[in-house]
């Protein structure tokens, strides 16, 4: 048995699969799926998991070169918003919420959270650890 680390069997297999430039997706409770990517589910209530709990707990396991946020978080979301500004100060695009939307049909991975609160969604771009 693993020791630490990701210990949800499915969620830890998704994520050695992943390569360079994959997108992975952490949303919320709320933010539709679309048909393709595979799909880990963590979701158990209203808030649990939360999206920073298993945001940072992916940050701890994937190397992140980049990363995409709908621009509607800065004024409905602000401790995700800060979140998200203090992990990529410099690579954070923020796009429209429905452009989101279309883009996390590129993902090979969605992870979904119990998060209920708005725009608490982000899509990573694997890089290399070399």
């Amino acid at each position: 048995m693993k020791k630490s680390g990701i210990l949800n069997r499915h969620l830890a297999g998704a994520l050695a699969m992943l390569g360079h430039t994959d997108l992975v997706v952490i949303c919320d409770a709320g933010l539709p799926i679309p048909a393709g990517p595979m799909v880990v589910d963590l979701a158990f209530r209203a808030g649990v998991p939360s999206f920073a709990e298993v945001f940072q707990g992916l940050l701890d396991e994937l190397v992140v070169e980049g990363a995409v946020a709908a621009k509607e978080i800065r004024g409905h979301n602000a401790a995700t918003s800060a979140l998200l500004d203090g992990s990529f100060p410099d690579t954070l695009e923020l796009i429209p919420h429905e452009d989101f939307k279309t883009r996390t049909r590129d993902a090979k991975l969605v992870v979904r959270t119990g998060e209920a609160q708005p725009y608490a969604n982000v899509i990573l771009r694997c890089g290399v650890p070399f």
